[in-house]
């Protein structure tokens, strides 16, 4: 918790209980959860907090870098609290999002072809390999 604490006030921000449960939920679950998700867990621990706290610190967490938001699904946002450049797998069957390491030059870059880059997403989406196995021993 203390190592949550000092990315906290590092980037200038008070460390609150709900703060600190977010963060901690997000630390100890490489799930890409959504804000509801979220909400659910840590609801449990604190029962006052607010779905707005969730979203709130969620804004502030992105914009001092410290989670990156994730538009893969296209119909919500899931939030990674891997802040380093990465690619991410989206299963179109069972809704997870795993994480991929794909050797990308541009990802160490900051200018490319001339334009600046301040974000990078890269992803892939299809059928994941646990699925496909599933799929493969029902039809077996």
């Amino acid at each position: 918790m203390e190592n949550l604490i000092n990315i906290l006030e590092d980037a200038n921000i008070k460390p609150t209980i709900e703060r600190l449960s977010i963060l901690n939920y997000l630390d100890r679950n490489h799930n890409h959860p959504t804000a509801s998700m979220i909400f659910d867990e840590v609801e449990t621990k604190i029962p006052t907090i607010s779905k707005t706290t969730v979203y709130n610190s969620l804004k502030l967490f992105i914009e001092n870098g410290i989670v990156t938001p994730l538009y893969i699904t296209g119909s919500e946002i899931r939030y990674d609290f891997t802040t380093k450049p990465h690619h991410h797998f989206f299963c179109e069957n069972c809704g997870k999002i795993f994480d991929l390491v794909v050797d990308c030059p541009i990802f160490s870059k900051k200018h490319f072809q001339g334009h600046l880059i301040r974000q990078q997403h890269g992803y892939f989406r299809g059928i994941c390999k646990d699925c496909l196995e599933k799929e493969a021993k029902e039809h077996h």
